[in-house]
């Protein structure tokens, strides 16, 4: 799909930069008050830079993921995703 994710890297405060199949490409941002839950671990710098794809979406290890069309929507119409 457009919106399979072939290109992730980490970047500082918990930010990724990310490109997608049809070349649009933008940036996943994470505040803190969203990473509690499921999200905790990414708060470890160690942990966050594992980051890989998997079939086309952002993952850890540990079945964590983010949604690519979900993500892919708000990085065409804003050029970032902001999780807050």
């Amino acid at each position: 799909m457009y919106w399979d994710v072939i290109e992730v890297k980490p970047e500082k405060n918990c930010t990724l930069w990310v490109r997608f199949a049809d070349q649009t490409k933008g940036r996943v941002k994470f505040t803190e008050q969203y990473l509690s839950g499921v999200f905790e671990p990414i708060k470890d710098p160690n942990f966050f830079n594992q980051v890989f794809i998997s079939e086309g979406v952002v993952s850890w290890p540990g079945e964590l993921d983010l949604a690519p069309d979900a993500m892919y929507k708000e990085i065409q119409a804003k050029g970032e995703w902001i999780l807050d």
